[in-house]
């Protein structure tokens, strides 16, 4: 986690707090989590607001906490900012003076441009209406004007010249010396000849429509950027397979007439975990230049939420029953949805399964999670037509064909060319259908 944002505060300004209370929720890339008091205190001031402001990065303070309730009205008007100008450094500390020339470079010139004002800095002068550029050299890098140069300009009465004033100024400065350096001797042509009109750009039309922004949260953030990633940097080759489903939805009927709940994805996934121990070259990762061989059986499983998808780990997969997978599954999907995963249920894993069958999608394609070396992308089931079938009736002379119907699941596997050819995938996918398609080899 690098960057996060705050989900909900859960304790008011003023309000006090024992060990233990969660004072606020944090939204991490993957999941939101508590942020619990280790001691007792009083939430004196709140830094960060909730959810819809910036995001910040990891040890920028959120809130400030004191002991006694007589220091909490001390920080009511209390910013980070102020905190930072008002920062003491020790005597040996030594800091570059402010040339008071709005030009202190070198070379006496100003190469930066438009570029000389920070984002911050520039929203807050123009805010102010005045035009900051002439801070310039500033102490950001390479001499940009920071928000901090324009704060401290503005209360030690700098006078900035207003914007209007520099726009016209720099019009009426430029259009001399742009002239004098490409004059000509005026012809009659140009005298005479009529300008050529001037095209304005065209308006984009504005609709009426409400509408609403909604800020993107951390989660899709990170997942677009990894799977941007994983296309990029991974190759991807794909290989797909069509398997008869009908064999275990006859064993979901047998088990629950037993009172043995166990879904199709079940089903899937522990079929998944036998033939990754059976092919154990694709169950590796793909490390710094290196593949591993992961000696534990370990599949996420694709899970959306309100937020976005997420993939929690069945830990190793290959040693639990079809009973054990389902509970499992469920526990981890409800807590998902809640944002009550731990970091260690949502990253690691070495095998990924997404199923949009029960959205009635028949087959996609699924981008590989690095380091993983795969994922499977698994559909609905659709009944087809099977092939058909020579009956003889006892007659040599007399044949008939016999049309019947399948249900068939379509499998698609993303692997990772690095990792695995053509041949492991083409023999993973033979052993995941035979299991499937022999469902009684699950409970061995």
């Amino acid at each position: 986690m690098e960057v996060g944002r705050i989900a909900k505060w859960n304790k008011s300004e003023g309000e006090s707090f024992i060990a233990g209370d969660v004072i606020c929720e944090i939204e991490t890339d993957k999941a939101t989590v508590d942020f619990e008091a280790q001691d007792d205190g009083i939430l004196a001031k709140i830094l960060i607001g909730d959810l819809g402001g910036d995001e910040f990065k990891v040890g920028v303070p959120i809130a400030v906490v004191v002991e006694e309730e007589e220091y909490k009205d001390s920080f009511k008007d209390f910013h980070v900012e102020a905190a930072v100008e008002k920062q003491e450094f020790p005597p040996d500390t030594i800091i570059a003076e402010k040339s008071e020339s709005p030009v202190a470079s070198a070379s006496g010139e100003n190469k930066l441009g438009e570029f000389t004002l920070l984002p911050s800095a520039r929203h807050l002068s123009h805010s102010k209406g005045v035009d900051a550029t002439s801070l310039y050299p500033g102490s950001g890098k390479d001499g940009r004007v920071t928000k901090g140069d324009v704060l401290k300009a503005l209360q030690d009465g700098v006078n900035l010249p207003p914007l209007n004033t520099v726009a016209k100024s720099a019009a009426t400065t430029a259009a001399p010396v742009a002239g004098a350096a490409t004059a000509t001797p005026p012809t009659a042509a140009s005298l005479t000849a009529p300008s050529a009109p001037i095209t304005p750009p065209p308006i984009p039309e504005v609709t009426d429509n409400p509408y609403e922004d909604i800020p993107n949260n951390n989660m899709r953030k990170v997942i677009a950027r990894r799977l941007t990633e994983s296309k990029a940097t991974v190759p991807h080759f794909y290989t797909t397979t069509d398997i008869d489903i009908d064999p275990i939805l006859a064993l979901r009927k047998r088990l629950a007439a037993i009172d043995v709940k166990v879904s199709v994805n079940d089903v899937i996934v522990r079929a998944s975990a036998l033939a990754l121990r059976d092919v154990p070259e694709m169950n590796a990762m793909y490390k710094g230049g290196e593949v591993k061989m992961s000696d534990s059986v370990d599949i996420c499983v694709a899970v959306a939420t309100p937020t976005g998808l997420i993939t929690p780990i069945v830990p190793k997969t290959d040693e639990m029953g079809l009973s054990q997978i389902n509970d499992k599954v469920k526990d981890l999907a409800t807590r998902a949805r809640d944002n009550k995963l731990k970091p260690e249920e949502y990253q690691g894993g070495t095998f990924t399964i997404s199923n949009l069958g029960m959205f009635g999608i028949n087959e996609f394609t699924a981008v590989i999670n690095p380091p993983q070396c795969a994922i499977l992308a698994v559909g609905s089931g659709v009944k087809k037509v099977t092939s058909a079938t020579k009956i003889q009736d006892g007659d040599e002379d007399t044949e008939s064909y016999e049309y019947g119907f399948k249900t068939m699941m379509s499998a698609r596997l993303s692997a990772d060319r690095r990792v695995v050819d053509e041949a492991i995938s083409g023999l993973y996918l033979q052993t995941l259908k035979q299991y499937l398609e022999n469902p009684n080899l699950l409970m061995l």
